[in-house]
């Protein structure tokens, strides 16, 4: 008798037969594009935390060595090295978000042959590039980990991540439906979502601290910019020690809605996706 293979994740068991084997199927198809983005390069899977560090070098250079803007950071002083970790902090899940549902706006139309297959769970396509997206950070989030503790400080808050991965990665899949499932109609969807997360970025205080911004928008911006939330709950738990609870429910509340509405979409517009491609 064959043993009995144990479930890659303990909460395997509380799920259905068909579930778990669509897990499997979607950790393979994660596994499948991590390998096939570094095939054959020299440096394989360091290629995403060199892409990390490139921007962390960058933005530190033009706003703590030329502009001189970085600000006083209790934790960390007003340091350059302070402000890169803090920095960094600020970038590596705005990487994640960003990377993960841009890259899914083609996952549909990278995938014809298998849109046209009965068979095949298309609703596991546009959840992918959000999970490669979550490995690539997991890199980052370590180097990030390793720099703060030789900085000297408590690392204790860094306890609270997981709860913060769980939202983000349904706050990235919901978007993700949405944009997968319009860019079979709309093929401009790519390129609007290329000059909007521009804009995006800079309404997100990554680079310069919430302090920055007028008491009265301040309030707005953190309602209405889940990302804002996002990178103060990690700022938060890692420099201050601090777990945001309110501030986890309302990014948790946004993160399960966007996620609900953005499925739904895909779902409504699966039924086309054949005649198209």
């Amino acid at each position: 008798m064959a043993p009995r293979r144990s479930p890659i994740f303990p909460f395997q068991r509380w799920l259905g037969a068909q579930r778990r084997q669509r897990l499997r199927l979607w950790l393979t198809l994660v596994r499948r594009e991590l390998e096939a983005q570094y095939q054959g390069s020299v440096l394989g899977n360091a290629w995403p935390l060199l892409n990390q560090l490139s921007q962390l070098l960058i933005y530190t250079f033009i706003f703590s060595i030329i502009l001189k803007s970085r600000p006083a950071l209790a934790s960390l002083g007003d340091s350059t090295m302070g402000y890169g970790l803090w920095l960094f902090c600020g970038l590596l899940p705005w990487i994640a978000f960003t990377n993960g549902f841009s890259r899914a706006a083609t996952a549909v139309i990278r995938q014809p042959n298998l849109v046209k297959k009965v068979v095949f769970p298309l609703n596991l396509l546009p959840l992918v590039d959000p999970g490669v997206a979550m490995v690539e950070s997991a890199f980052g989030t370590l180097a990030l980990l390793v720099a703060t503790a030789i900085a000297g400080v408590n690392l204790q808050g860094a306890l609270w991540l997981p709860l913060l991965w769980l939202p983000q990665f349904l706050l990235t899949a919901g978007l993700a439906y949405l944009l997968a499932g319009l860019t079979v109609y709309l093929r401009d969807i790519p390129q609007v979502v290329g000059v909007s997360l521009n804009l995006w970025f800079y309404l997100t205080p990554i680079v310069y601290p919430l302090s920055l911004i007028p008491e009265p928008w301040r309030g707005l911006l953190l309602t209405v910019n889940p990302m804002a939330q996002l990178v103060e709950l990690y700022r938060g738990v890692l420099f201050e020690q601090q777990f945001q609870g309110g501030l986890w429910l309302k990014f948790t509340a946004i993160a399960v809605i966007l996620f609900w509405l953005g499925r739904r979409c895909f779902q409504r517009l699966q039924p086309g996706f054949a005649d198209i491609l």
